[in-house]
């Protein structure tokens, strides 16, 4: 369980509202259901999520732990483009979700590690990660490196910590930025108004991109960027594309309200992976082409 504590500065405002700005990575809904809970109270007592605080309160939350979801096994076919004793590399489809969470507990890149690889089923695990060592969003296709023992598991994410892995991805993007090559320095966390949203915020964690546009030869400005990712933030190249004024193609959380360019995913490729192997130390390479789907986008927009 976590526990916060914290006194009321300012009058007037909903209990809920303040719990949300001062626990950044709980959802409305979930302050509310703690609050029905009893998980929270004000000066000792239970009270409503819509009370508006007089100053000087002293507000206690509990949050309680999450139930570890049970994950069975499924048989998903996967397209490993190389294994060994230690690791596997994934060539994950767009769709896929990776991990399971709440009320998602079947379908997922790790239902289907399970059934394919005994001993990542066995893993005595670090924090339930099952084999995944990073991740890609449900609607990015690309490159994932897994681990197939807890020794490959820790020595990978640390590489991943000590930003030694290389990251490369590809993606369409609905403007071409001002310049053909740059990096992004800003930080990123949970999005204030929307909680299910990152974006790039004062106080949030360090996040840096590097992009190249690598083809600027298409309809309405769009053009293909080689994004290099040198940390791991949640939706990182999403919402540092945005950021600069040039979204995604298709991405329906961080684009343009009005899409231009109907597509049922988002136009991001995790095409390129390096890094040590944690067992040898020899440093190996992988490239994923564009998927069909995405050539094809390419070839409609792209200028005659």
């Amino acid at each position: 369980m976590e526990h916060y504590q914290f006194t009321i500065e300012k009058a007037g405002e909903r209990l809920d509202k303040i719990i949300a700005a001062q626990i950044s990575h709980l959802s409305r809904s979930q302050i509310q259901a703690m609050i029905k809970d009893g998980l929270v109270t004000v000066n000792g007592q239970p009270c409503k999520s819509g009370v508006k605080l007089r100053g000087g309160e002293i507000v206690s939350v509990t949050i309680p732990k999450p139930e570890t979801p049970i994950i069975q096994a499924q048989d998903i076919p996967l397209n490993v483009i190389y294994e060994d004793t230690d690791i596997a590399v994934i060539d994950k489809p767009a769709g896929l979700v990776v991990h399971p969470g709440v009320g998602n507990t079947s379908g997922t890149l790790v239902n289907a590690l399970m059934a394919r690889w005994a001993e990542i089923a066995e893993m005595d695990d670090l924090d339930g990660r099952n084999g995944i060592v990073h991740r890609l969003d449900k609607d990015t296709s690309g490159l994932l490196v897994i681990a197939k023992n807890r020794t490959a598991l820790k020595n990978l994410m640390l590489q991943f910590q000590e930003r030694s892995v290389d990251k490369r991805y590809l993606a369409m993007l609905e403007r071409t930025p001002k310049t053909l090559n740059g990096r992004i320095e800003a930080p990123i966390g949970r999005d204030p108004n929307q909680r299910k949203k990152m974006a790039v915020v004062r106080d949030g964690k360090e996040a840096i991109t590097e992009f190249q546009v690598i083809d600027d030869n298409f309809k309405d400005d769009a053009c293909l960027v080689e994004f290099n990712l040198l940390t791991g933030r949640t939706h990182q190249i999403r919402v540092h594309a945005a950021f600069i004024g040039c979204p995604i193609i298709g991405d329906r959380v961080y684009g343009f309200r009005k899409q231009r360019f109907k597509m049922k995913r988002n136009f991001l490729h995790a095409a390129k992976l390096s890094f040590d192997h944690p067992r040898t130390g020899k440093r190996l390479h992988f490239e994923s082409e564009l998927p069909v789907a995405l050539k094809q986008i390419m070839d409609k927009l792209r200028r005659i």
